[in-house]
């Protein structure tokens, strides 16, 4: 199905480009922070096993796992608030105009970095409401890296704030992330973006309806450039839910 955006570009339904990490409970599952492979097992009553290779008439699984550190997700500012917030009810709306860039963070001290003068300049300029950040180099490890005790790259303050403060609403990046591993609980690109300046009561303009999405893959075949997101989430209410973002190109008519 082909949807015309405006008189000049359109969308082809049939070709999406999903950008996600599927969960499995395989060693192949990236996982961060710190815990173990999500769990997926057969609910058991007695002799009863759901499971139909086992004599069940279907397969009913019981599955154990992090949003934040079992794969893509994506997450709203209650990961960081004292007060309850939803993804569920923060994300309402699921398509986004979107910029695909790829970023090679650079060496800062002992980190890798991503940087205000390497996003402005990947952007030139154009302002969508999402940002889809590929780091290099790229490899494919990046849908099985364990991440825990790697200090991976992250975004610096003044990035994330440049992303607010031009009106970005959605951020979405390959990485653990947007902010370092171990950083003392400090959390600054996650309250630069969100506008958070005090977590335990929130300011007026702290951005609700912003979210961050972190875990992607992007393959080297996908461009850089201007594409249509569909982020789908989870209904689950919690901070974060497992989330399938998935990219259309943009196509002249």
């Amino acid at each position: 199905m082909i949807v015309i955006i405006d008189n000049k570009s359109q969308i082809d339904l049939s070709k999406p480009i999903d950008i996600s990490i599927p969960l499995s409970n395989t060693d192949a599952n990236p996982i961060a922070w710190y815990i173990e492979k999500p769990e997926m097992e057969p609910v058991k009553f007695g002799d009863w096993v759901g499971k139909v290779s086992e004599g069940s008439s279907t397969n009913f699984n019981n599955i154990f796992f992090n949003p934040h550190g079992h794969g893509t997700h994506t997450e709203c500012l209650g990961h960081i608030t004292r007060e309850f917030y939803s993804i569920n009810q923060c994300l309402k709306q699921f398509f986004f105009t979107a910029e695909l860039i790829s970023i090679e963070p650079e060496l800062l001290n002992d980190d890798l970095v991503i940087t205000k003068n390497q996003i402005e300049k990947a952007l030139n300029g154009i302002i969508p409401e999402a940002i889809v950040i590929r780091t290099l180099p790229n490899s494919e490890t990046k849908k099985h890296k364990k991440y825990s005790n790697s200090n991976p790259p992250y975004l610096l303050e003044d990035a994330a704030t440049f992303i607010r403060e031009i009106g970005i609403q959605h951020v979405l990046i390959d990485l653990p992330s947007v902010d370092r591993e171990e950083d003392e609980g400090k959390l600054l690109a996650h309250k630069a973006f969100w506008n958070v300046k005090d977590v335990n009561t929130l300011n007026e303009d702290a951005r609700l309806n912003a979210t961050i999405t972190e875990m992607i893959y992007v393959d080297d075949t996908i461009s850089d450039g201007s594409y249509i997101l569909n982020l789908q989430i989870a209904s689950f209410e919690n901070d974060a839910s497992p989330s399938k973002p998935v990219l259309f190109k943009i196509e002249d008519i």
